[in-house]
């Protein structure tokens, strides 16, 4: 009998990433495509879909692939991905289907990109052991994970942590979404460049924008407004929940000369039991890992304890 081998596939906002791997969860291969969000969300899933098909070819051809896990941006469901504004369409996805049309019959799982990552963290890297703790994604949106007992805590509606639909401001109080802005759209990877270009346009890019906070003033500004905001809700979180540890993963964590100081001072001078703060062990492909192991879990037909939406059909 052929080798059986799962798949792991991780939406994001800009990219989309995917890895082929064993049933221990071992990656055989990966590949990461753009997300192309300016096309809407079912060219984006077409995308993925031959992507996955062509890495399952070249890296393990005649092998029977047996689990899919996927991990999203948003929150899934059977008909849709609810929260999920980044690309257009995405919510109306019912993933599960999808997939599993795609993959003839194939036991699909499905988990929200952060709370995947979270439970990676906690079951195998920087959240091990501590109890309880906050993983925090600074990555183009930005959101959080609250880790009890080991395992990811999905609140009701699986919206647990999703801090950026947070209240900015008093003024906030009472008004809808669409009359306030939430704090993603302040205070996330994509905000902040859209900050930067506004102030000093020459620059574009992360790895641009980082570089020359020290020699321009209003750069400096920009990154000192971004910290000062997004650390008034960490501390708030923080305050709330009384972690052992807090965990920082996604793109941003690559100037964390520059981000991790001032949260680290915030914490300390306003927590009441300061909680240790961390890059995550996996900073950047954590939710991939995720996505990979919830394919593993698909296959086995066992849950592996992340606390999300899992919708799944058997062979």
């Amino acid at each position: 009998m052929p080798a059986r081998v799962v798949l792991g596939i991780d939406f994001g906002g800009t990219k989309i990433a995917l890895a082929v791997g064993d049933l221990d969860g071992n990656r055989l291969g990966t590949v990461t495509i753009p997300a192309a969000a300016e096309s809407g969300a079912k060219a984006s899933l077409a995308s993925a879909i031959e992507a996955a098909h062509q890495l399952l070819g070249r890296v393990t051809p005649g092998r029977e692939l047996v689990g899919v896990g996927i991990s999203t941006f948003g929150i899934p469901g059977p008909t849709g991905v609810a929260l999920a504004p980044a690309i257009d369409g995405w919510a109306d996805l019912a993933l599960q289907h999808e997939f599993s049309v795609a993959f003839d019959g194939v036991p699909i799982r499905l988990a929200t990109d952060v709370k995947a990552a979270a439970q990676v963290e906690a079951a195998q890297g920087a959240l091990a052991g501590c109890d309880p703790a906050i993983y925090l994604n600074l990555g183009t949106g930005l959101a959080a994970a609250i880790v009890a007992g080991g395992t990811v805590i999905a609140g009701r509606n699986g919206a647990a942590g999703e801090i950026g639909y947070n209240l900015r401001g008093l003024t906030d109080v009472g008004k809808g979404l669409d009359d306030r802005t939430p704090l993603e759209e302040a205070v996330s990877g994509g905000a902040l460049l859209a900050a930067a270009a506004a102030a000093a346009p020459e620059f574009s890019g992360a790895a641009a924008f980082f570089g020359k906070t020290a020699d321009d003033p209003a750069l400096a500004g920009v990154l000192a407004d971004f910290l000062t905001e997004l650390a008034f809700h960490l501390v708030n979180l923080a305050i709330a929940v009384d972690p052992q540890r807090i965990a920082v993963g996604g793109g941003m964590v690559r100037a964390w000369d520059l981000i991790g100081p001032p949260l680290r001072a915030a914490l300390d001078a306003a927590v009441p039991y300061p909680p240790e703060l961390v890059i995550a062990a996996f900073p950047y492909d954590a939710p991939l890992i995720g996505a990979l192991s919830q394919g593993v879990a698909a296959a086995r037909g066992r849950l592996l304890g992340v606390a999300t939406v899992q919708k799944g059909t058997s062979k």
